[in-house]
């Protein structure tokens, strides 16, 4: 995409896609990390009820409070919809641009399909964000009150529950869930190393390492968000 339909300097546009694109790379490591956590296994320890909604918990009133939290939250939130709005607006006007396909089109001697279908990928994903934002993002910020007391006697949401119950009890939510990391971890395995190669890391030295290691990350790091939900629901 050497244009955008949001930035007038596709320079501009390009640097800022692949720094987003990093930023948000970092921040499903973040996310992932905090949600490990819903896999302990709900059981009283150390006068604790259920030591499992107690580090949650923990986790989810540090992640809505922490001010350095709340301004990376801030980035994401508009790096995501900057990925969303202007990927989106791209494939339409690469649409009027060319209403015909030519008559001759081989596109897959010439790119990747991940890459030629970012658009629909990105779309896809951004419904799973909006959903996923309306069942917990929306639950923490407007319809959860404080009513759980942690271990040091800070009052604090109950979100446990609602996450935790979410893919216990619904197994239609858990497959929707597993099913939308496939789209991510495409849309990870051709923007992870397109971000790299936008700033300059396009060298032969470096392009195997950059290539094998964005593999690597766009398929762990969705399995390991899809395991999550399938081990709540069929194991604890």
């Amino acid at each position: 995409m050497a244009k955008s339909a949001l930035l007038k300097s596709s320079l501009a546009k390009k640097y800022w896609m692949a720094a987003s694109g990093l930023f948000l790379c970092l921040f499903l490591v973040g996310h992932l990390l905090g949600n490990f956590q819903l896999m302990i296994k709900p059981v009283a320890e150390n006068g604790i009820a259920n030591i499992a909604q107690e580090q949650f918990n923990f986790y989810a009133h540090f992640m809505t409070t922490n001010p350095l939290v709340k301004v990376l939250s801030y980035v994401t939130y508009l790096s995501i919809l900057f990925h969303a709005v202007d990927g989106i607006l791209l494939t339409i006007q690469n649409k009027k641009a060319r209403p015909v396909d030519y008559v001759k089109n081989n596109p897959s001697a010439n790119s990747v399909w991940t890459s030629r279908y970012m658009g629909i990928l990105g779309t896809l994903i951004l419904v799973f964000i909006i959903i996923h934002m309306y069942a917990f993002w929306g639950a923490m910020h407007f319809r959860l009150e404080p009513n759980y007391v942690l271990v040091d006697g800070t009052i604090v949401k109950d979100l446990y529950p609602e996450v935790f119950g979410a893919f216990k009890n619904s197994l239609g939510y858990t497959l929707l869930y597993v099913v939308c990391m496939f789209p991510i971890g495409f849309h990870l395995s051709h923007g992870f190393a397109s971000a790299f190669q936008t700033f300059g890391l396009n060298h032969k030295k470096y392009n195997s390492i950059i290539k094998y290691t964005g593999l690597a990350f766009s398929i762990l790091v969705p399995a390991a968000f899809a395991i999550i939900p399938l081990y709540i629901h069929f194991i604890l």
